[in-house]
């Protein structure tokens, strides 16, 4: 019942130099309190990719599920 939360990708670090190019990339996702809650309160999380060419959303495998809600702490 939350809104859809954007990734912001690589904001952070150069990734590239004249010799190579890094092939780590990070996402970090902004939460609101309450988003918070409900996944402490046991709420599905999904996520998924909005492109014209391909789009699907998934839910979440409690297991990461959980590994993510660790992290919220």
């Amino acid at each position: 019942d939350n809104d859809r939360v954007i990734a912001f990708a690589d904001e952070d670090l150069p990734r590239a130099t004249e010799e190579k190019t890094a092939s780590v990339h990070f996402l970090r996702y902004e939460l609101t309190p309450s988003m918070v809650e409900a996944v402490k309160s046991g709420a599905a999380v999904s996520a998924g990719i909005d492109h014209d060419e391909y789009r699907i959303v998934v839910d979440l495998p409690t297991a990461i599920r959980e590994s993510l809600l660790a992290d919220l702490d």
